[in-house]
């Protein structure tokens, strides 16, 4: 019996700071290789990831977290990211700011949502499905009493496998989500016999060649086999997915009400999820996947969040909870105490902290390039090293922040590469925080207070 894994369709999306992130760029010795899977130096940090990784797999990270300390631009959020690529593609990442929580009109609720978006449910059923790339796909239509024009009535495809082809008529349920999830000729498409849902797993690349219309969208191999079969299915949920799903079945029922995350979900709700939880989970029907909960400045939460987290991280159901924080000797808020990153000292007696250091010149020349080169920015040697000079003295994130700006100058004058010029042009038109400070301080008497 065959397995497929199946998620969310793949659409294209714009190149995120740490899209380039694949891993931590470990050896099969758990060493750091000092450029690999888009992260550079910062070794000793990435080797401490991945016994991190080891810990989570083994289920040794119970009721403790962790805190990346360190100077701002020095990869912390990089490497929350890796942990969570080296975790699988399934696992849940939830990533939020503590100001988040700290502007949130209930942070007990806010906190609480975060945390069960981050704890995954990996489901394996048996379903009879039909799958195949559609060759050709007709919508039909019907009059209804109720509406002057015709509506969906339903839809005709043709499916085709290596081994098979079948047309397969639908009503206008699935017809609706063909349409819904843009369905065209090339698609490769799953379809639950059962439930009628439809997912879209990708394009074929066979049929990409003769004449269908070219896409982002990542290509897969021609399936073969059966139209029509029993296969295992593996879904990936999160119990927050579960718990909304409950909450609406039951709302259903009420007359006047209707489905608000901001007005929370009630913890009886809560309860009925953790008990289905149990029970699949116990029979093998399931299996719990501990996600990562990534709180950035995590010196900004308040004396409540962090009691709430030194709670939650004893709790059955704890993602990883991951902090970092750029801080030193500081306040915690809403007390007088100073302490180390501004938290309490129970709850860093839970952490394991893993501290990040500047990088290097030669480390930042390769972030550089990294950086370029993910966003299809060609420089000339002259500019990397300018960009590197930049990072050194000023800070990285204002070098990095500079290619956009420069590849825009650059193209102007009609240049395929970024050179020298373009940065400094860049460099007079946007300021760095050093230079925003300096203008402040010269006009402060102008300035509004």
């Amino acid at each position: 019996m065959s397995e497929i894994m199946i998620g969310n369709p793949k659409t294209p999306r714009w190149s995120s700071i740490h899209s380039h992130i694949s891993g931590l760029g470990l050896d099969e010795n758990g060493k750091a290789k000092p450029i690999a899977d888009g992260l550079v130096g910062q070794v000793q940090a990435r080797e401490a990831c991945g016994l991190i990784v080891e810990l989570i797999r083994e289920g040794k990270l119970g009721g403790k977290g962790i805190l990346f300390a360190g100077p701002s631009g020095t990869g912390k959020t990089a490497l929350a990211v890796a942990i969570a690529k080296e975790l699988g593609e399934d696992t849940p990442f939830v990533s939020i700011n503590a100001s988040e929580i700290i502007s949130a009109e209930n942070k007990t609720e806010f906190m609480t949502q975060a945390f069960r978006r981050a704890i995954g449910i990996r489901m394996r059923d048996v379903r009879k499905i039909i799958s195949g790339v559609v060759t050709e796909i007709k919508y039909l239509k019907k009059s209804s009493p109720f509406y002057p024009t015709p509506i969906l009535g339903g839809a005709k495809i043709k499916l085709e496998t290596k081994d098979d082809s079948k047309d397969v008529n639908v009503g206008p349920e699935i017809a609706s989500q063909f349409q819904s999830l843009g369905i065209r000729k090339g698609d490769v498409i799953m379809i639950d016999e059962e439930t009628g849902e439809v997912r879209r797993l990708g394009r074929v690349k066979e049929k990409s060649t003769i004449g269908f219309d070219i896409d982002t969208e990542k290509q897969i191999e021609m399936p073969s086999g059966k139209i029509q079969s029993t296969r295992e299915i593996v879904r990936t949920f999160t119990l927050h997915d579960i718990d909304v799903s409950i909450a609406a079945q039951r709302i259903a029922f009420s007359i006047f009400g209707f489905l608000s995350e901001e007005r929370g979900i009630d913890d009886q709700v809560r309860k009925q999820t953790d008990e289905t939880v149990r029970k699949v989970t116990s029979e093998g029907k399931a299996q719990l996947i501990p996600g990562v909960l990534f709180i950035d400045d995590a010196h900004m939460l308040d004396i409540e969040a962090y009691s709430f987290l030194t709670k939650a991280m004893e709790s059955e159901y704890a993602p990883i909870i991951i902090l970092a924080t750029n801080r030193g000797i500081t306040t915690i808020r809403g007390t007088d105490e100073k302490a180390p990153h501004g938290m309490p000292r129970d709850l860093l007696d839970r952490l394991l902290i893993i501290l990040t250091k500047p990088y290097t010149e030669d480390e930042i020349m390769n972030i550089v390039k990294i950086r370029a080169d993910e966003l299809d920015i060609p420089l000339t040697d002259e500019a990397v090293k300018l960009l590197t000079k930049i990072g050194s003295e000023r800070s990285l994130r204002y070098a990095l922040q500079l290619l956009d700006p420069a590849k825009v100058i650059s193209a102007k004058r009609n240049s395929i590469k970024v050179d020298v010029n373009d940065i400094e042009e860049a460099s007079k038109l946007f300021s760095d925080v050093n230079e925003s400070t300096q203008f402040l301080e010269k006009y402060k008497d102008l300035m509004l207070k």
